[in-house]
């Protein structure tokens, strides 16, 4: 059930974060208005692109790679799934780590794209943030008919090179505290290198089953 909700929920960072009118313009823009300014564009693509309603995987990533991936803070995202492990991890053994839970995430939720139907996105307005905020929420919500409206939060951070996303939070689930219990599992039985070697492993496996495309 996590699967779907956070398969659902990259659908909706992907129209999130296509960029409309080049990054450098929308990086002014504060998170929740860069969410309105872009959600057309990006659902056009989805709706008309034949080859990703067909389930082409590599058609698939390629959209997740360019438009998705760019706006992720996936070592920080890590280091948080990681928890207290990260601290104890060398800084190769950091690389790889956010190397094989980035490959992890785009393998499993990709399929979020091909998944599109008669969703729509509602933008919450913004709350609660001051002008300067680094740090911001953007309340969004997928709706579709017959279902009820799912709830997805975006926690992001500004920086050097603009607004990325560290945490998404589906129906009051973060997607680093749901990986939190089984990574430290992982560590506790097996150290860093068993929790990398057990990542590589589904990755490989993910890989396969979509055919290595």
């Amino acid at each position: 059930m996590m699967k779907k909700l956070f398969a659902r929920s990259l659908l909706a960072l992907a129209v999130f974060f296509a960029p409309a009118t080049g990054f450098a313009a929308a990086e002014m823009l504060p998170p929740d208005e860069l969410v309105r300014n872009v959600t057309g564009e990006v659902l056009t693509i989805v709706r008309s692109d034949k080859a990703i309603q067909a389930g082409d995987t590599h058609s698939i990533l390629l959209l997740v790679d360019e438009k998705v991936l760019p706006h992720f803070d996936f070592r920080r995202m890590t280091s948080l799934a990681v928890g207290p492990g990260w601290r104890t991890a060398n800084p190769e053994q950091q690389e790889r780590l956010t190397a094989a839970f980035r490959t992890l995430l785009v393998r499993t939720y990709s399929n979020a794209l091909i998944q599109y139907r008669h969703q729509t996105i509602e933008v919450k307005p913004l709350r609660g943030n001051n002008p300067g905020d680094k740090r911001a929420r953007v309340s969004t919500e997928i709706r579709q008919p017959g279902a009820q409206p799912i709830a997805i939060d975006y926690a992001l951070e500004q920086g050097g090179q603009g607004w990325k996303v560290f945490d998404v939070t589906v129906a009051g689930v973060s997607l680093v505290t749901n990986y939190r219990s089984s990574f430290a599992e992982e560590i506790n039985t097996k150290g860093i290198d068993g929790l990398i070697a057990s990542l590589e492993a589904k990755n490989k496996s993910l890989e396969a089953g979509q055919g290595g495309k």
